[in-house]
């Protein structure tokens, strides 16, 4: 990272229609705001030059143009997690906010905290990600469709055109969403045949999980240990006490991983009947008196551990050998 360092810092304060940008020349701080467009990024360039570390939040995804931009110019990327950033503003005990202030804070950030350099995705997985962003949408609108349907034959008096209609919007909506997961899927399957068969081959885990789940790690390509995976995932204990008055209670963090979240919890009734070590590490948890979400939760860990090991190691899951995986790679 010190060759990285030495080079100028841009912060760059992303929204749907603007980048805030603040950048130094000679030691002096400079603003600028443009458009979030390439007309925008190009006028960034002009000013700030392309061999710059550029730092930026993650926000939804209105970043992604801007970063593919500046990666394709030359640029080296660094996409945070606002998380990040907003521990690091409060480590500083800064008060006030727009957006001049939170790209002077990103500019700071770089120049004072080594970070990874954000790296283009295949060109497959950022498909599929939009095809998974396009299921979300259409499971939603089918479960407004059906909370309607469900109001509506409450009523005492039912219109047979209304009836009609959110029915046959139902219907679309279903097989559209059927039809984007089967591409999404097959997508998968095409890209990561044989890690999809190795994730299939733990118990409780099936070819859907698999399939999403790879989807969600970027292929395990860029993890380093199975910790990273399951603070992706939202999975990490997140421990409240103090001294010997405060004893709050151990939650998760819930940062991303949502949908892989739910997922997994659905795979824990089948992992802790018969995956033997999901069943044991449960029926242990229980037996000191924690209670059953808790014990679930470490069954979605054991999970997450099971597959990172076997995706990096390459050999299926075989309930004998799991202690020899690498969990720790």
């Amino acid at each position: 990272m010190d060759s990285v360092l030495r080079i100028p810092v841009v912060g760059i304060d992303v929204s749907k229609a603007t980048l805030a940008i603040c950048y130094q020349v000679e030691q002096q701080v400079r603003h600028l705001e443009v458009s979030n467009s390439k007309a925008g990024f190009q006028q960034l360039v002009q000013a700030c030059g392309r061999q710059c570390l550029f730092v930026m939040e993650a926000t939804g995804t209105y970043y992604l143009a801007c970063a593919y931009y500046l990666h394709t110019q030359g640029g080296q990327v660094v996409v945070l997690n606002p998380l990040v950033i907003k521990r690091f503003v409060q480590m500083h005990l800064s008060k006030g906010k727009s957006d001049r202030k939170d790209a002077q804070w990103l500019l700071r950030f770089g120049q004072q905290q080594p970070a990874k350099p954000w790296q283009l995705d295949e060109q497959v997985l950022v498909e599929c990600r939009q095809l998974e962003q396009v299921t979300e949408q259409l499971l939603k609108q089918k479960i407004m469709v059906s909370n309607a349907l469900e109001a509506l034959a409450q009523q005492p008096v039912i219109s047979p055109i209304a009836w009609k209609r959110l029915q046959q919007t139902l219907k679309v909506l279903t097989g559209q969403l059927q039809a984007v997961e089967a591409e999404l899927l097959s997508l998968l399957e095409q890209r990561f045949s044989k890690e999809i068969t190795l994730l299939y081959s733990i118990p409780g885990i099936g070819r859907k999980t698999a399939s999403m789940l790879l989807l969600f790690a970027g292929g395990f390509t860029r993890l380093a240990n199975y910790r990273q995976l399951i603070a992706m995932a939202g999975l990490s204990p997140r421990e409240h006490s103090s001294g010997t008055s405060v004893r709050g209670k151990v939650r998760i963090t819930k940062m991303g991983g949502s949908l892989i979240r739910g997922k997994l919890f659905m795979c824990n009734f089948a992992a802790k009947r018969y995956n033997a070590a999901c069943q044991a590490l449960y029926d242990r948890l229980v037996a000191k008196g924690k209670n059953g979400k808790l014990a679930l939760i470490a069954v979605c860990n054991k999970l997450l551990k099971q597959a990172f090991a076997i995706v990096k190691s390459g050999v299926p899951y075989q309930a004998d050998f799991m202690k020899n995986l690498p969990l720790n790679a």
